[in-house]
């Protein structure tokens, strides 16, 4: 079976609406299906279809996205309970371990992902990496910051990556490979960003689940959730009203 690649992180100006849908047919002509869009949390319905509209005329599955940056654990769970409903997949920036430990044993997390590159700004250990096993979320890695460090600061940054990949291994938490990019130039295929993770030591088959069947079970799970017929996990209404008679 043909794989269906995924980006689940690109960051385009969405005021810039021929500039997004120039990004868009660059992610199709690069191979991807599927693409989620970073949106802000207060976009209105209008404006995530409008577009899904850009994403389908370019060839690609529009996954609309949300990233939570909260202060501390109460603003997360808060912003879980408002948002949830809305968004196909949820990423929460950990800038903190105790919103990291939060976000990891919450199962309304899609991803955890760690946007600064100093270790000790990284929160991903065997603690979190246990919490995030317990849930539903993912371990996702941005590439982005592998093109623009240089020197010490990406030696700094490959390190921390190969110890936290081994931290997920270990705990079976999945890894999720993403572009982290907002400009057309820095867009790669999908076996390029599969290609980059040899450098933090992952196999060529857990590189290519993370740019495919990884990203593809997250958006399928909760495609499944928000749709109207579902109840609970495995449970789904089939028919209504007189159609049960």
């Amino acid at each position: 079976m043909k794989k269906v690649y995924v980006d689940l992180h690109l960051r385009p100006n969405l005021k810039d609406l021929g500039g997004t849908a120039q990004m868009m047919r660059e992610a199709s002509r690069l191979g991807y299906r599927l693409i989620a869009v970073v949106v802000p949390p207060d976009s209105a319905y209008e404006d995530v279809e409008r577009l899904r509209s850009i994403c389908r005329e370019a060839g690609v599955d529009l996954v609309s996205r949300v990233d939570l940056k909260p202060r501390t654990p109460g603003e997360l769970i808060h912003n879980l309970r408002r948002l949830r409903r809305r968004f196909e997949v949820i990423a929460v920036l950990c800038e903190s371990k105790s919103v990291a430990r939060q976000a990891a044993r919450d199962r309304r997390v899609d991803l955890l992902n760690f946007p600064l590159v100093d270790y000790r700004g990284r929160f991903f250990d065997k603690a979190e990496a246990e919490l995030a096993s317990n849930g539903l979320a993912s371990f996702e890695i941005d590439v982005k910051p592998l093109f623009a460090l240089e020197g010490q600061a990406r030696i700094r940054l490959l390190a921390n990556l190969r110890r936290e990949t081994g931290i997920a291994g270990d705990f079976r938490v999945p890894l999720v490979i993403s572009s982290g990019v907002s400009e057309e130039v820095l867009m790669r295929r999908p076996k390029e960003l599969a290609a980059l993770a040899f450098l933090f030591d992952l196999d060529e088959c857990c590189a290519f689940e993370a740019v495919s069947e990884n990203p593809l079970a997250i958006v399928r799970r909760n495609r499944e959730k928000l749709g109207s017929g579902f109840v609970a996990p495995g449970i789904r209404v089939v028919r209504r009203g007189r159609d049960c008679e």
